[in-house]
C-alpha cells in the first residue's frame, strides 16, 4: 500500500511540477497586457522582432482617435527591440536577453514599471535599468556594473519591477541612444498605445487599418501576449502529459499489485460476506473505495510536494516569437492541484477495478478453503 501511494505521489508531483512551468509562463505573459493598451506593428508581423515602423507612422498613430492624452501629449510609446547576449547564473552559458529602447512616454503607457533599486537612467546617456527577473537570472547586471554590447558600453544604474510582467525580463535604455548604437536609424519596432478606454479600441483599430498611409497590424496588448504564450504552454503541456502518462502506467501496475494482494489476503472474509448474503456490488465497491482512498492520500501528498518544491521557483526559457529569454516563476495554482488529485483518483480507479471484479467473481467454495 505504501509503495502504491508513493508511486502515485510521484506521478502527481511530476505532472503538477511540469505543468506549473506552462502556467507560470502564461501568467507572466498575461499579466503584462492591459485591456486599455494596444500594440501597433507592421502588417504581417507576428512579433516585435519582425516589425519595423518609421517616425512618420508614429506621428500618424499619435493623432488617431481613441488615443489617451495627458500633459498635452498622446500616450504612445515608440519602442525599439534588440537582443543582447548575457551568461545565465545557473549554467554560465550565453542567452539572448531583450533590450528595449524607450522614450519618456513609456512610463505613462507602462504605469506598473517602478524603479526599486538605484535610479532611473539619464536620457541621452549610455545607461540602462534592468528588470528584476533579468537581474536574478543573468550575470553582470548589478547596479554600477558595466555592460559591453557590440562597440558600446552601458552602465547599469537601476533595477525595476513590473508587477510580475514581461518587462521584468528586459533591459531598458533611451531609444535615442539604442537606435544609433544598433544602426536602426529613425525607426521603431512597435508602438504601445494607451487608449482613452477599453471601449475605444475598435475605433482606434479601424482608423489605423483604413488609413492608406499606413500598413499596420493592431492588437490588444492582452491578445498579443496571450498568443505569444500559446506555443510554450502547448509544448510544456504535451511533454508533461507524455511523461506523467508513462509514469502513470507504472503507478497503475503498482495499484493493481496492491489490490490483487489485498483480495488474495482477504479471500475468506470476502467469501464469508457472500455466504451471509452480500452481493457482488458491495464487494466491488469496497475494493474500489480502498483503492481510491490510497490514491487520494498519494495524490494529495504528491500535490503538496509539488506546491512546496515548485511554486514560485524562478527560471527562464526561450520565447519562440522573439527568440529571447523570458524570466518567470512556476505557478502551482489551485486548479492544477485539483487536476493532479483527480488524476491520482483515475489511477486508483483503474488499479482497483480489475481486482474488485476478480474478488466479486471468486468461487465461494475456493475462497472459503483459502488459508
Amino acid at each position: 500500500a505504501i509503495a502504491a501511494m508513493f508511486g502515485i505521489a510521484g506521478v502527481v508531483a511530476v505532472l503538477v511540477g511540469v505543468l506549473s512551468i506552462g502556467q507560470g509562463f502564461k501568467k507572466t505573459m498575461e499579466s503584462t497586457g492591459a485591456p486599455d493598451t494596444a500594440i501597433v506593428m507592421r502588417s504581417g508581423a507576428d512579433s516585435e522582432m519582425m516589425s519595423i515602423l518609421g517616425r512618420d507612422e508614429a506621428r500618424i498613430v499619435n493623432d488617431a482617435p481613441g488615443v489617451a492624452r495627458a500633459h498635452n501629449r498622446a500616450l504612445v510609446s515608440p519602442e525599439l527591440f534588440v537582443v543582447v547576449n548575457l551568461p545565465k547564473r545557473s549554467t554560465n552559458t550565453d542567452a539572448n536577453v531583450p533590450m528595449r529602447g524607450i522614450e519618456t512616454t513609456a512610463f505613462d503607457v507602462h504605469p506598473e514599471v517602478r524603479v526599486t533599486r538605484g535610479r532611473m537612467f539619464s536620457w541621452g546617456k549610455n545607461e540602462v535599468i534592468v528588470g528584476k527577473g533579468a537581474y536574478n537570472e543573468f550575470v553582470g547586471l548589478d547596479v554600477g556594473s558595466d555592460l559591453h554590447f557590440g562597440q558600446s558600453a552601458w552602465r547599469v544604474v537601476g533595477i525595476f519591477s513590473a508587477a510580475g510582467g514581461l518587462p521584468e525580463s528586459e533591459i531598458w535604455a533611451d531609444a535615442s541612444v539604442v537606435g544609433p548604437a544598433y544602426h536602426r536609424g529613425p525607426s521603431y519596432q512597435v508602438l504601445k498605445v494607451k487608449l482613452a478606454s477599453p471601449g475605444t479600441y475598435q475605433q482606434f483599430k479601424d482608423a489605423l487599418t483604413s488609413d492608406p498611409r499606413l500598413s499596420v497590424k493592431v492588437q490588444r496588448e492582452t491578445e498579443y501576449y496571450a498568443a505569444q504564450s500559446r506555443m510554450i504552454v502547448l509544448l510544456v503541456t504535451g511533454l508533461g502529459s507524455i511523461i506523467s502518462g508513462l509514469m502513470a502506467i507504472g503507478a497503475v501496475f503498482g495499484a493493481l499489485n496492491t489490490m490483487y494482494t489485498a483480495v488474495a489476503a482477504r479471500a475468506r472474509e470476502i467469501a464469508t460476506l457472500e455466504a451471509l448474503g452480500f452481493g457482488a456490488s458491495p464487494v466491488v465497491i469496497s475494493i474500489l473505495v480502498e483503492s481510491l482512498l490510497l490514491s487520494l492520500i498519494g495524490g494529495t501528498a504528491g500535490a503538496l510536494l509539488a506546491w512546496l518544491a515548485f511554486d514560485g521557483y524562478r527560471a527562464a526559457t526561450l520565447n519562440w516569437q522573439t527568440f529571447s529569454q523570458v524570466t518567470f516563476a512556476f505557478d502551482v495554482n489551485a486548479p492544477l492541484l485539483i487536476s493532479g488529485v483527480l488524476y491520482a483518483l483515475l489511477i486508483g480507479f483503474i488499479g482497483g477495478l480489475f481486482p474488485a471484479i476478480r474478488a466479486a467473481r471468486l468461487p465461494l467454495a475456493t475462497a472459503l478453503r483459502a488459508a
